[in-house]
């Protein structure tokens, strides 16, 4: 099976559109056309990762956590980057990080966290804005059925839980076919055309735009396409960062923290303790998340789950709600079960391996 299918079905899961600026997601090290034999799933890409993979005749590990988030001036072995990375072109495995851009999905890693800790029902806590745009485009009325067809197929006009949305309005559309045109209605260098339109109007998910405006143009007779794509302020509800949700049961504190210890096995919280005694709704966050804070508190959170918490920032929950910081490999370890269960399903007949590697660098004296 080659590379590049693997990652279609990745990115179908995650579409690269999505990830954060400072991110850099996707293939790292590999060619999309190369065999690939099997598949090492890790939460990072370290040495010991990389003979586990080799080891296990896997070629491909993809990893939550990028390797390569500034670019190389050498490829030796002065850091563990460097060794990394000559270390698998030797050895012919690919590298494949799928980042922000699955932290950004409604299923994605903070999906996972959400249905560990038993949290309904689980909503995006910080919606992405600026990722929905608005297309129209002006149709003649006989042609507006197949064009608006192509466009629902391409995957436009989805708005939350509803599927093929559009707007239409009707008007005149005129227009005058120059000497060097092949117009579908009217003459080369005729008189001006003046036409009855439809002006069809449909959102389009950023990650869908070009595959949307070429299913467009192929569905519309004109020659050349009068269209607008207007991006917007609107926030997607189904993506963005972070998630809230409730227990099914408003819990003491104790009982929480002990939830959140079974629940991602960690074996030490830092938490701060709130004005209030019991637990209910919960905001979450993979990674590092101490930017999202705020967030929760206007969602009206009685406890906010992430890692990589310092210490003044602590003090910025203002005894309104309980930081919970379970560090970041415990808050995103269940990343790698995710998508071994996502890679099985889409590829049944493929060796697909969770890492054995434990990557966390922390270590906890009790």
């Amino acid at each position: 099976m080659q590379l590049q299918h693997i990652i279609w079905h990745l990115e179908h899961l995650a579409p690269p559109a999505y990830q954060e600026s400072y991110d850099n997601s996707g293939l790292q090290v590999g060619l999309p056309e190369a065999e690939i034999s099997g598949v090492l799933v890790a939460l990072d890409v370290t040495e010991q990762v990389l003979d586990e993979a080799e080891a296990r005749g896997a070629n491909l590990i993809v990893m939550h956590h990028p390797l390569l988030f500034k670019g190389l001036k050498r490829i030796s072995n002065a850091t563990a980057i460097e060794r990394i990375v000559w270390k698998a072109i030797q050895k012919n495995i690919a590298l494949y990080a799928i980042h922000t851009n699955l932290d950004n999905m409604m299923q994605g890693v903070n999906a996972i966290l959400a249905r560990k800790l038993g949290l309904q029902p689980p909503q995006i806590l910080v919606p992405q804005a600026d990722v929905l745009s608005k297309l129209q485009v002006y149709v003649p009325e006989p042609a507006a059925a197949a064009v608006l067809e192509a466009l629902f197929n391409a995957g436009a006009g989805q708005i939350g839980s509803y599927a093929e949305c559009s707007y239409r309005q009707s008007g005149t559309g005129t227009f005058r076919p120059l000497p060097e045109a092949h117009p579908a209605i009217g003459t080369a260098g005729g008189p001006r055309e003046n036409l009855p339109e439809l002006n069809l109007q449909v959102l389009v998910p950023r990650h869908l735009e070009q595959a949307v405006i070429a299913a467009m143009k192929a569905a519309h007779p004109y020659e050349e396409v009068a269209y607008d794509l207007i991006r917007l302020a609107n926030t997607h509800p189904y993506q963005g960062a972070g998630m809230i949700g409730m227990l099914p049961e408003p819990e003491a504190i104790p009982q929480f923290l002990e939830r959140v210890k079974k629940a991602l096995d960690t074996g030490c919280i830092r938490y701060t303790r709130p004005g209030h005694t019991t637990i209910q709704k919960v905001a979450i966050c993979g990674g590092a998340g101490a930017s999202f804070l705020k967030a929760a508190l206007r969602a009206g959170a009685d406890a906010y789950l992430t890692g990589d918490f310092k210490y003044h920032e602590f003090f910025d929950g203002e005894d309104r709600i309980l930081i919970a910081d379970v560090g970041h490999w415990e808050s995103e370890q269940h990343t790698t079960e995710l998508l071994v269960d996502y890679l099985r399903q889409k590829l049944p007949n493929f060796a697909v391996h969770p890492a054995g590697s434990i990557t966390n660098p922390v270590h906890y004296f009790h």
